[in-house]
């Protein structure tokens, strides 16, 4: 039996075949899915998975390696910032990564689901650059009320310019017209713009004017473009936008610092109206003779008052010297009459000094002094008296209370020997005990022989 030999593989050689089928079987393929592990590393390619309920698959979208080159029908980048959770739509080709023997979606096109790239793109840029601050209304420069010379980008053929040119012309004839020649739809268009812009910021202009005519989001793409938007931002000249028609609206009418509906009404925004100034001149005229008239009547009547008041200078000065004499005849009465105030003031306090001499109070001081001496000592004696017959009571009252008043009656007082401590009944002393006895007058000592108690009935024996 003949043994059946298979073809051993290496991995790569497997890999390679599979790669081989893959990219011959599958030709641009657009998938729909949602973005998730989105990274985008410092070479400046953007991986991420393309995922829906069931499955998911890698994907990568490679930078260009010549920014400038784009193959047509072909956006190696997308317009707008791809995010986490973002429903897109992607074509591209199918593609093995050797190293890990994984299939991967090389993705040459993204466009957002739903929504058109550049709805996508206009939304995240005006988002980005209002955080930035380029849309704040205080940073906007004021449109000049009559500019000298005036800067149009726009298309040089069209009728945009046609237009701009009738309104201005119309409107004040004199003004300067200076056209940067632009080309405002295509993939040059944005760089045509912003060298405009900065071209004519030497050319001493005025005011500048960004037109062109309405069209589809795609057709006003380049108005929609960063550089755009910051041209017209660090421009030091003020800029008008009158891009597309009323209705539309771009990033570079929100950069700028005047927006008008069409590119006609940007013209009659920048350029006052010859006949109008010329109206308001000839009324600011009449207003102004008026007023100077007005202003003269009034001078004229001042003047004839002043000349009604002005007099000879004799006729003054005599007033003046007849004012002067009454003065001095006023200040002459006032004067005697203060005088004789004066006079009779000091009359009246000499005698009230005189009423209030020293030594006529010096006097009175004596006689009182003297009454007050005698009513002292008149009272001090009364009081010794008083305290002299208190003294004798409390005297006769002490003699009363004192026990040797009792002694002088006959009373004695027995103390034992040598204790000390009075008598008061027989049990206190001992047969044969000796004890003092004070008498009203000395005293003596005595022994005791018998010791007996006195009652109503007379003395018994202790």
């Amino acid at each position: 039996m003949q043994s059946i030999m298979k073809e051993i593989l290496t991995v790569t050689e497997l890999t390679e075949k599979i790669r081989d089928l893959l990219e011959s079987g599958f030709d641009v393929v657009q998938v729909e899915g949602e973005v998730s592990n989105l990274r985008r590393p410092g070479s400046g390619h953007i991986y991420f998975t393309l995922k829906d309920d069931k499955s998911s698959i890698r994907a990568v979208l490679f930078r260009p390696r010549f920014p400038s080159f784009r193959r047509a029908g072909a956006a190696p980048l997308p317009a707008f910032e791809l995010e986490e959770g973002m429903r897109i739509v992607c074509s591209g080709r199918l593609g093995v990564y050797q190293a890990r023997g994984e299939y991967q979606l090389i993705v040459e096109r993204v466009e957002p689901q739903g929504l058109g790239a550049l709805q996508k793109a206009f939304e995240q840029l005006k988002a980005r650059l209002a955080a930035e601050g380029l849309f704040d209304a205080g940073k906007k420069k004021p449109i000049p009320f009559l500019p000298a010379r005036i800067g149009v980008v726009t298309s040089p053929t069209g009728a945009v310019i046609r237009d701009i040119l009738t309104v201005t012309r119309r409107r004040f004839s004199s003004v300067d017209i200076l056209v940067a020649p632009v080309r405002v739809q295509g993939p040059e268009a944005p760089r045509e713009i912003a060298a405009a812009l900065r071209l004519l910021q030497a050319e001493n202009i005025d005011v500048i004017i960004v037109a062109r005519g309405g069209g589809s989001l795609e057709d006003l793409a380049p108005f929609n473009d960063e550089a755009v938007a910051r041209a017209i931002f660090d421009c030091p000249v003020p800029v008008i936008s009158a891009v597309g028609h009323e209705t539309d609206f771009t990033i570079a009418d929100f950069v700028a610092d005047l927006r008008a509906p069409t590119p006609s009404a940007a013209a009659e925004l920048a350029v006052p109206s010859r006949l109008e100034l010329a109206g308001l001149l000839k009324t600011l005229r009449r207003r102004l003779e008026l007023a100077d008239r007005r202003r003269r009547q009034t001078f004229a009547d001042r003047l004839a008052f002043f000349r009604e008041r002005l007099r000879d200078p004799k006729r003054r000065i005599a007033e003046i010297r007849i004012a002067l004499d009454g003065s001095l005849e006023r200040m002459r009465r006032l004067a005697g009459r203060c005088l004789e105030t004066s006079r009779r003031n000091l009359g009246e306090a000499d005698l009230r000094l005189r009423h209030r001499h020293p030594a006529g109070r010096i006097g009175d001081g004596r006689i009182a002094l003297e009454h007050q001496k005698r009513n002292m000592v008149s009272e001090i004696l009364r009081a010794l008296e008083r305290s002299r017959n208190t003294t004798d009571g409390l005297s006769a009252l002490l003699q009363s209370l004192s026990p040797l008043a009792i002694l002088n009656r006959g009373y004695a007082v027995a103390r034992t020997v040598p204790e000390g401590r009075i008598l008061r009944r027989p049990g206190d002393a001992g047969v044969g005990s000796e004890v003092d006895v004070r008498l009203a007058e000395g005293g003596l000592r005595a022994t005791v022989k018998e010791l007996y108690e006195e009652s109503d009935h007379g003395q018994g024996k202790v």
